[in-house]
């Protein structure tokens, strides 16, 4: 029943994946993994009312939970996301307002960005040198090569977790996405990029 909602708030919204028909589709796959991976309700409810946009009752629906508690696991999900150890971060992105947006997004919240990359090449140098925690990506970059190519090129020697952030995000609905990976479309806003990186920390395997 949650990827039924979620699926049908993205087939309407045109969220996440608008470019593709099949993305709603695929989007409920990749939600009903993820939601897999994230054990507390209140995890589940952060990410629900602030990555899909659902209601406050919506996800409570979801969930089986009343509103009250609803609410109540939503604060203390807050809390933890703001307690959150801090990591360091690579960003690859090719656009210097966009990179600087970010990096002041991460530093915001206790991140180290450790280099901001705008090719392919630049990206695999940096991850060598500094072997961050997370990695933050765009798709399309500078010198024409591919965001994608550079995180696979990137965990072929390191495995972190990858958030993609792009206005392309039907280049990732193809089955071939490296893993594991989280995507947030372009225009995004801070709360977005701060609870994608709280999930894609969480659900990170063990080093």
């Amino acid at each position: 029943a949650l990827v039924a909602l979620v699926g049908q708030r993205l087939a309407g919204s045109g969220a996440a994946a608008s470019a593709s028909e099949a993305a709603p589709v695929e989007d409920a796959t990749i939600l009903a993994r993820r939601l897999g991976q994230l054990a507390p309700a209140k995890r589940q409810l952060l990410m629900l009312t602030t990555l899909e946009r659902l209601s406050l009752q919506e996800a409570a629906d979801a969930l089986g939970l009343s509103v009250q508690e609803a609410g109540d696991l939503l604060d203390e999900a807050k809390r933890d996301l703001r307690a959150q150890a801090p990591t360091r971060i690579l960003i690859i992105e090719d656009e210097p307002v966009i990179a600087l947006d970010i990096a002041s997004i991460v530093r915001r919240n206790g991140h180290t960005v450790v280099g901001i990359a705008s090719t392919r090449t630049e990206a695999v140098t940096l991850a060598k040198q500094e072997r961050p925690g997370l990695v933050l990506a765009d798709i399309r970059l500078a010198d024409d090569s591919s965001g994608i190519d550079a995180v696979h090129d990137i965990l072929r020697d390191h495995v972190v977790p990858v958030i993609f952030i792009t206005a392309f995000p039907e280049r990732l609905l193809t089955g071939e996405r490296p893993e594991p990976a989280f995507l947030i479309t372009k225009p995004f806003d801070a709360d977005i990029l701060d609870v994608s990186i709280s999930q894609a920390l969480a659900t990170a395997p063990a080093t």
